[in-house]
């Protein structure tokens, strides 16, 4: 019998902890903290800051870390097994814990992540993109791997630098890709020594850059618009099972008036 009051004690008061982190003020702090935490951070990388107010700085950064390991240990005693069954808790856990190690950088401020509704969405939609993104990604290894190959016999006798074999095209057609410094940098003095070589660096330019990037683009678009309409979708049946709900009552509370 006291085994069993003391079991209802604790569940009641796992209960009350979890009602009190999940509560929208108590989750309103832990964000506020971990933008304190993020400023704190920035100004530890700034001497004068440092100089000025170094430990104001450390103290807030050490008081941060003590609140995340607070809520992580109200949450593992509230929850139990049921904490590592949430992908956001274990990743809370894994960068607090990475945030206990010295010289650990700014990973706490990832937490932001997971507290952020918005963020959430955003990151869940790019991990449901991912298999259609494979195919994308072995597309554009294909067209790499083969403009490197062109590009190597094309200009490899002359730019050995840029492109004396497929391993350093790789990287210089990337540079051309991504329209960093791609033409005074790389495009304009091969072109002084091969004025025919502008149909190459075109038409890679045009599949990869323009072509394949935007399906990466396309792909994400839709995954973040497919889980917004599934949120609606489920809000909606929600709506509907609660409208249901209520009618049912309705019913049920005139038949009992009709009775009377």
């Amino acid at each position: 019998m006291t085994g069993d009051m003391a079991g209802a004690t604790a569940a009641g008061l796992r209960g009350r902890i979890a009602r009190f982190i999940e509560a929208p003020r108590a989750q309103q702090a832990i964000l506020a903290v971990i933008v304190l935490n993020a400023v704190t951070l920035g100004l530890e990388t700034s001497s004068s800051a440092v100089h000025t107010a170094g430990g104001l700085i450390l103290a807030l950064d050490r008081g941060a870390l003590a609140i995340f390991v607070a809520e992580l240990a109200a949450k593992l005693y509230a929850r139990r097994g049921a904490f590592f069954r949430s992908g956001w808790s274990v990743l809370d856990l894994i960068v607090v814990g990475i945030g206990l190690v010295p010289a650990r950088g700014g990973l706490t401020v990832l937490r932001l992540v997971s507290g952020v509704p918005s963020m959430r969405k955003v990151v869940q939609a790019l991990l449901a993109a991912i298999p259609g993104l494979g195919s994308i990604i072995a597309l554009l290894g294909l067209v790499y791997y083969v403009a490197s190959v062109i590009a190597t016999k094309l200009f490899g006798t002359s730019f050995t630098e840029w492109f004396g074999s497929v391993g350093e095209s790789a990287p210089s057609l990337f540079q051309i890709m991504t329209l960093e410094s791609w033409s005074m940098g790389v495009v304009r003095p091969v072109m002084e020594v091969y004025p025919q070589a502008w149909p190459f660096f075109v038409a890679f330019i045009l599949l990869a850059s323009f072509a394949v990037l935007n399906l990466f683009i396309a792909i994400i678009v839709n995954a973040v618009q497919g889980r917004h309409d599934a949120e609606l979708r489920e809000a909606a049946d929600k709506a509907s099972d609660l409208a249901a709900l209520r009618s049912d009552v309705a019913r049920i509370e005139a038949m009992m008036r009709e009775r009377r």
